[in-house]
Formats: C-alpha cells, sequence, structure tokens
C-alpha cells in the first residue's frame, strides 16, 4: 500500500457507510422481529464492540453474508466474490458499505483483497471473511484457505469463528434440492465463538486447523 492509502480510512468506516450500515440493518432486524424470517443469534456479546477482528464463518448460502452481517452490532466489511459488484442494487451496496471484491481463482485478485483487507483491520475495522472462498453444498468439503489465519498472524488480530446453520434450507444454491427456491419459514441459526488469539498458534497452518474445528463445532 503507498503511504496515501495508510493515512485514508477505509469507504466502509465513513459517514456514509455508518448511515446505510443503520438503515439496512434496522430492516433486516424488522424482518427477525417480526419472524417474517425465522433467526436466532446465540453469543453475540462475545464480538468486541470496538478495536479490529476478524469474523470467520462457513459458507453455505447466497444469504449467508446478509444473516451474519445483518447479526453484527458494528459496522463491517467482507470479502465477497466480484460478481455482487455487477448487479443492480447489490453493486451499489457493496460499494457503499466499503465491502472487499475477489476474483474467485485469481491470485493476483487474491493478493489485492488481503491487502485491503489488513489496511480495514489497521484502521481498527471488522471483517468478515468466508475461509471455504466459496458456497459449499451439503456432503462437499472444502479446504480452508490461508488468508484469514495469515491476516491475524500478521495484524495480531483475534478471530471470532462462526457457525452458521439454516441458511441452506432458506436458500439453497442452485443444483441442490429446491435450488434457488426461497423459504422462508426454515430456522437459521447464528452461533458465535469465543475469540481465537494467533498469538497461541505456532503457524497460520496450526490456526487454521483450529479454526476449522471451532466453526465445525458451532455448527454442530
Amino acid at each position: 500500500m503507498t503511504g496515501e492509502e495508510e493515512r485514508r480510512r477505509p469507504v466502509g468506516l465513513g459517514l456514509r457507510a455508518w448511515v446505510t450500515t443503520k438503515l439496512v440493518r434496522r430492516v433486516l432486524r424488522f424482518l427477525a422481529w417480526t419472524r417474517i424470517v425465522r433467526v436466532t443469534v446465540h453469543d453475540r456479546a462475545v464480538v468486541p464492540v470496538r478495536g479490529p477482528v476478524l469474523v470467520a464463518s462457513n459458507h453455505i448460502s447466497m444469504l449467508d453474508a446478509i444473516f451474519l452481517w445483518g447479526a453484527l452490532r458494528r459496522r463491517a466489511m467482507a470479502v465477497a466474490m466480484a460478481e455482487l459488484w455487477t448487479w443492480p442494487v447489490v453493486g451499489v451496496l457493496v460499494r457503499g458499505l466499503g465491502h472487499i471484491p475477489v476474483i474467485r481463482r485469481d491470485p493476483e485478485s487474491g493478493r489485492a483483497a488481503l491487502d485491503q483487507a489488513e489496511w480495514v483491520l489497521r484502521h481498527g475495522g471488522m471483517l468478515i471473511i468466508y475461509p471455504e472462498g466459496r458456497c459449499v453444498r451439503p456432503g462437499e468439503v472444502e479446504p480452508y484457505k490461508p488468508g484469514v489465519a495469515k491476516l491475524a498472524f500478521s495484524t495480531g488480530v483475534p478471530i471470532i469463528p462462526v457457525g452458521t446453520t439454516g441458511t441452506d434450507d432458506v436458500l439453497p444454491l442452485r443444483g441442490a434440492d429446491g435450488g434457488g427456491r426461497f423459504d422462508r419459514t426454515r430456522p437459521v441459526t447464528i452461533r458465535f465463538g469465543a475469540p481465537i488469539d494467533p498469538a497461541g498458534f505456532d503457524s497460520p497452518e496450526e490456526l487454521l486447523t483450529h479454526l476449522r474445528e471451532r466453526i465445525e463445532a458451532l455448527r454442530g
């Protein structure tokens, strides 16, 4: 990053992103309160109210980011697939909220996304990341990408593990049973786990293995 980039605050920590976050989350909370969608959140209090933090979750539906982002109580930026930036309405939101695009299977894009993610953390922000790097269908196993562990090691920032269940019932992936059909009656559960301090591990690989175990336990 250049000196100018290091001085400039991330878009997601600006006033416009704060206002947008407040408005969108009010809508999401109303939907949850009215039981239009059935969402249960456990142990949200473990998430620090200030300071840099990584939030890492499993990824089973295109709705995961909406439910997880909506469950948080402070501004958060996410590393997300670059295709979202081309979608009507969604593209405007992800830009305004300061989310970070990444092109899948593009190493250069991945490095650029990690640079931006580190910039967010060094400015005291919260970052959501999905270590699997893509939505995973039932019965499939996707290796965790090392980015989240490398970020934690390079910055010393803790990781909050999250287990998400039920989003793949509300909106299954295309090609799965009921793929693409929205079913608001299915319950969603988001469970936050205690922070993981990277200082307690000898290597990013060891941290990544532990993170996966924690997320799987939260899902179970």
